[in-house]
Order: structure tokens, then sequence, then C-alpha cells
């Protein structure tokens, strides 16, 4: 009985820690519809008078970037800002032929009257984080803009961001996130998905109450002083965005979320590459969540209700770790469910934690409407998506938990690049792009094992017990034998 206690004990701690984050998920949501009701009195910037407009730069970290580079210039020269108060840096850590390219791209621009400057490092120590504090040391502008190569801001960024730094408590002014390739695949559709839920529900809940967010790396723009009061850029996490964000707001400064301003991106659109965006983001969530929980808990700068959303967000990426205890301890809690008929008012009791996949439920469904809108035809798409949604991230788990894992114990590791496509439409093409990584990850064998683990617990429901089986669970095995199998295939299918 001690593997069963032991078992028992482990299922029920990870199922109480998802019960919890979807209770705060619920808490976002309250805040989220309060936010719709209230008006926003910040005082702003007034552009027409030229004293009133100050000078920016906008930061371009990039790393060979062939299939995007030309795209990312071309847009950003469109800005819609005075030229005397605007400045570009091209952080340029490439290694490969993008270089001459991007620098004879670059001259083009700058002949047209833009100040645009080509900066390249041969060490890239910190990697985009080294990238951003090298340029920062000549930047010229008070507020500095950052876009990574794959997004594409639309003319008026600048005039719809720069205003609200009037209030000089304000450091970062983040902006919402757009897809240009959202229906591109299923894989874009599940990634625009959970890009969309932050993007509203949790950006805007947290934001709402003054709870910490976090600059997302791109499609914001900082307050220069704030940068060097935090600290500057570090690179000693995965996400440097998270790490400046938590050290900028533990010393007071404000972050301005605008849900209504949206730039465009674009999805990885090979399962490869959306491996390696999600391996960094869920360490890089560790790895902060390492570096501070000791500075949020002793924190005498925020209240009670801030740290806990403060270490909850931080925590977001061990869910995955949770979820993943939770599906493989499901098949043996179902034996030991049918094995021993003292334990049935537990199981009755544990049956109550459904009401977290409830909650996220109706949390993700407000999200969707916002995006899609309400009515029959798209609550019944919704539904749809959602368990598609689910099924998948059940089946990103094992990697997931294996980079949350490193992070909270402080595995060093490279920073590993998103492969960029210029990908937009159905009848582009990722095949032939020479930054996929051509090595077939070693997760994938045991994705692949752990789809027929799944195969073997909905055959378990047909024949455990002595009453005819057992179907509670098929619902579950069944989303994350599906989830486990399409990130199998997909990866292996990619490769070939």
């Amino acid at each position: 009985m001690i593997l069963e206690t032991t078992i028992i004990v482990i299922y029920t701690t990870a199922i109480v820690l998802i019960f919890l984050y979807a209770l705060a998920q619920l808490n976002l949501l309250f805040n989220y519809l309060s936010s719709k009701k209230a008006d926003d009195d910040c005082e702003t910037f007034d552009l027409s008078k030229s004293e009133e407009v100050p000078f920016v730069t906008i930061q371009l970290p990039v790393f060979n970037e062939m299939y995007v580079m030309d795209r990312l210039l071309d847009n950003i020269a469109l800005i819609d800002y005075p030229k005397d108060k605007l400045e570009i840096q091209v952080l340029d850590d490439s290694t490969d032929e993008t270089v001459e390219t991007t620098s004879q791209h670059i001259e083009k621009i700058r002949a047209i009257g833009l100040d645009i400057k080509h900066i390249t490092r041969t060490d890239r120590t910190g990697f985009k984080a080294g990238a951003l504090k090298e340029g920062l040391k000549i930047a010229k502008g008070e507020f500095i803009a950052i876009f990574d190569a794959d997004f594409l801001p639309k003319p008026n960024w600048l005039k719809r961001t720069i205003p609200y730094f009037k209030d000089e408590q304000i450091s970062v002014v983040q902006t919402r996130w757009s897809h240009i390739n959202r229906n591109y695949s299923l894989l874009t559709k599940i990634q625009a998905f959970a890009l969309d839920a932050h993007f509203t529900l949790e950006q805007v809940g947290r934001n709402s109450k003054g709870h910490f967010i976090n600059f997302n790396g791109t499609a914001g723009i900082w307050r220069k002083e704030c940068i060097l009061d935090a600290g500057n850029w570090e690179g000693d996490t995965l996400t440097e965005d998270l790490d400046l964000s938590y050290r900028a707001q533990l010393k007071n400064w404000k972050f301005k979320y605008l849900e209504d301003v949206e730039t465009p991106a674009e999805l990885p659109v090979v399962i490869s590459a959306a491996r390696s965006q999600q391996f960094r983001w869920n360490k890089g969530g560790a790895e902060n969540f390492r570096k501070m929980l000791k500075r949020v808990i002793k924190s005498k700068n925020i209240s009670f209700k801030t740290k806990i959303h403060g270490l909850l967000h931080l925590l977001n990426s061990t869910m995955f770790l949770n979820v993943f205890i939770v599906a493989v301890l499901s098949i043996p809690m179902l034996y030991i469910k049918n094995e021993y008929a003292h334990l049935r008012f537990y199981f009755y009791f544990m049956s109550f934690f459904v009401m977290s996949t409830v909650i996220f439920f109706i949390c993700y469904w407000f999200m969707y409407k916002q995006i899609y809108g309400s009515g029959f035809k798209n609550f019944f798409s919704y539904i749809a998506m959602f368990f598609t949604f689910f099924s998948i991230a059940m089946g990103f788990s094992l990697h997931n938990s294996i980079a949350v894992l490193e992070g909270h114990v402080g595995k060093r590791s490279e920073f590993v690049r998103t492969p960029k496509f210029n990908i937009s439409t159905i009848k582009d093409s990722w095949k032939g792009n020479k930054y996929l990584r051509k090595k077939l990850s070693p997760h994938v064998i045991l994705e692949g094992a752990l789809m027929l683990y799944f195969g073997f617990g909905l055959y378990s429901a047909f024949v455990v017990g002595d009453q005819g089986g057992d179907f509670g669970l098929f619902p579950f095995h069944l989303m994350l034998f599906l989830g486990f199998g399409y990130v199998f295939f997909k990866s292996i299918s990619s490769k070939i």
C-alpha cells in the first residue's frame, strides 16, 4: 500500500495545484471584465506639439534572419514619426551571409533620410539580452522600442504608444500580438489560441489591478531610465524580458498594457520551431521563478494579492509539470480506484476537481469571443478548438516539463532562436529553410511511447474492475492519446 499511497499523494498535490491555478485564472477573468467598464484617464503627450515629441530609439535584435530581414527593414522604414526624433538600431549578431545583405539594405534606407545604424558583435555574450544592452550604450532615445525579426508594427505604432509615457511612473508600454498566419495550419491555430489568452485575459487581468505583468520581449517600448534603474538587461535566464520586467516592477515602475494596439507577427509553422520556442519560454519562466522568488516574497512595496499573482505568473510554465504528473499517474489511479473499495469517497471528492477544466473553458471562451465574436456558430467552433488545444498542449507536456525541471534545478543552456519563415498563406512553404534543426529531439521517442501508454489507458477503461469497466477518465486519456500522437507524428513527418 506504500506505493499506492505515494501515487495518491503526488497525484492529489498536482491536481490541487492545477485547481488553484484555475482559480487564479478565474480571478483574472473577473479583473478583465471589470476593466471593460473602467475609463482610461491616463494623461498623454500631445504629439501635435513638437516640444512634447520625445526621441525614440527602435532596436531590432536579429540573428541569421535570411527569410524575414528585408521584410522587417522595409516595414520599419514606414514608421510614421518625426525623423529628427527617431533612431533605428539593427543589432545584428548574425554569423552567415545576411550580415552583408542586411548592410546593403540599411544603406538604401539611410539614403531616404532615416537615422539607422548596423551594430554587429563578434562575441554573442548574453545572446539577445547582450545585444540589447550593447545597443543601449549608444542609444540616443529616451524611449526604446523593441521588435523581433518576425514582427510588423503598423506605421502609426509609435504614435499610439509613446503618448502614455507622459506619466513619468510608466516604464513600459506593451502591445498585443496578432498573427499574420493564424490560419496556416492546426499548429498555428493552436499557438494563436494560447497566445490570445495570454494577451487578453492574463495581461489585461493583471495590469488592470496593478499586478505584475511582463514585457513580452518584443512589440513594446521601454523608458531608458527604467532599464538602467532596474539593473539593465541580464542574460542569466532564457527569458530576459520577464527578468527585467520583474526587477523594474519591484522598484515601483508601472507598466501599461494596450490591448487595442495590435502588432502583427508570424507564428512558427514547423513543430521543431514551436518546440524550441516553447522550451525557451518554459525553461526561462522556471529560471525566473528561481531568481525572483525571494525578492517577490520579501518585497515591502507590493500587496499580498500582487505577490500571489506574481508567484503564480512565474509558475505558469510549471503547470505543464503538474499536468504531466496528473496524466502519467491517472492510469495507476484508475486501477487503484477499482482495487480499493474503501477509497471510494476519496475518488468522489476528487471528481470535484474537474472544475479546473470547466473554469479554463469559461475563461478561454470570454477570450475567444472577444476576438471572434459570440453566437452559436462561434461557440461550437470554440468547443472544438478548446479541446483540440487542450489535447495538443498536453501532448507538449513532457517536452515542456523537461524544460521546467532544467530551469528549476539551474541547468544552463544556450539561447536557441526560433527560425523565421516569412509565411502568411497556405501557399507558402517552409521546406528548405536552412535554419531548421536537422536532428530529431530525443524527447520524440518518449512522446511516441506515451501515446501508446495512453492507448493502454483507453483499453483499461473497458477491462478494469468487476463492474464492466470504468469510463470516468476515458475522455482525458483520449485527449492525451491524440495529443501525444499529434506531437509524435508531426515531429517525425517534419524530418522526412
